[in-house]
């Protein structure tokens, strides 16, 4: 098997495939030799286990999780990629390409088709752009799946992880608290990759929660007001969720008060148990 850690493996593969790397794609391929492992270790691969990963690459860390795992199912948009990767990868058998576009695939269908009688995980490096939304296609499909492993931007990381009701905690630390248990596991300098990005990465790992730890009456509805309140975090609750959400500010000042906060509360500082609390007193007051 070639040594897809070695820069000049690398760019001699890619230089025969006449491959160039894509700014608009987010492409940064994985060089340092130590951080695969350590990902496909962190995601929990076994033989029991069936593996999707997101954006190969040029297969570094698809053949970290082929050794580890009983079925790798990669998706890649891109389309030049596909003959780099039957060439580095041609020594797995239990590794499927699929070329599309991660956000508009059936993963329902897919872990249904591909790893039936398997535990499920997903593993991957994803380009910065793609982050936030990527992570969430994968959560709101509410899919049969252990945990997500990724590697994203260090202060994506930050925002994700973050505890929420913090100074770095956002409407999608929020989203990601409700479906997953987040942590981070390692940092990533920049010179890790090829070509280097400005900035350095981490991997981080959610624990999918088979149900949520909150009782919401509106899912949408609260989803609706965390995204309201942290359009303007610097605004009192009362005004951020009237004027995001469309609402009387009499009825969210009487669902404030009927939670038990006062008047000039700022949600951003509320725990998601707060939130809900919140939000489900909101909801009580609309069905009135």
């Amino acid at each position: 098997m070639k040594n897809l850690s070695d820069i000049s493996v690398i760019k001699d593969i890619l230089s025969r495939h006449g491959f160039t790397f894509s700014k608009a794609l987010g492409q940064n391929f994985l060089i340092n030799p130590s951080v695969c492992p350590r990902m496909a270790e962190a995601c929990g691969a076994d033989e029991s286990m069936g593996v999707i990963e997101i954006g190969p690459g040029i297969g570094v860390l698809t053949a970290e999780l082929a050794k580890r795992a009983k079925r790798i199912v990669s998706i890649e948009l891109d389309t030049r990629l596909l003959p780099v990767l039957n060439e580095t990868l041609s020594d797995f058998d239990n590794v499927k390409i699929i070329n599309a576009d991660v956000l508009k695939t059936d993963l329902k269908r897919l872990i249904m088709e591909e790893f039936a009688g398997m535990k499920v995980s997903v593993c991957a490096n994803l380009p910065y752009y793609i982050t936030s939304p990527v992570i969430m296609h994968l959560l709101e499909s509410k899919l049969d799946v252990e945990s997500i492993t990724v590697m994203v931007q260090k202060e994506a990381a930050q925002r994700l992880c973050a505890e929420v009701g913090s100074r770095d905690a956002g409407a999608v630390t929020v989203a990601v608290n409700y479906y997953a248990e987040a942590q981070k596991i390692f940092d990533v300098s920049a010179g890790s990759f090829m070509p280097a990005p400005k900035v350095d990465s981490s991997v981080i790992r959610l624990d999918v929660r088979k149900q949520p730890f909150i009782a919401l009456d509106d899912e949408k509805l609260f989803f609706r007001m965390v995204k309201a309140v942290f359009a303007q975090r610097r605004k009192t609750a009362s005004n951020s969720i009237s004027s995001g959400m469309g609402l009387p500010k009499s009825t969210v000042l009487q669902a404030i008060t009927n939670a038990g906060y006062g008047e000039n509360v700022r949600a951003e500082s509320f725990t998601m148990q707060e939130l809900s609390v919140l939000a489900n007193e909101i909801s009580r007051l609309q069905r009135q």
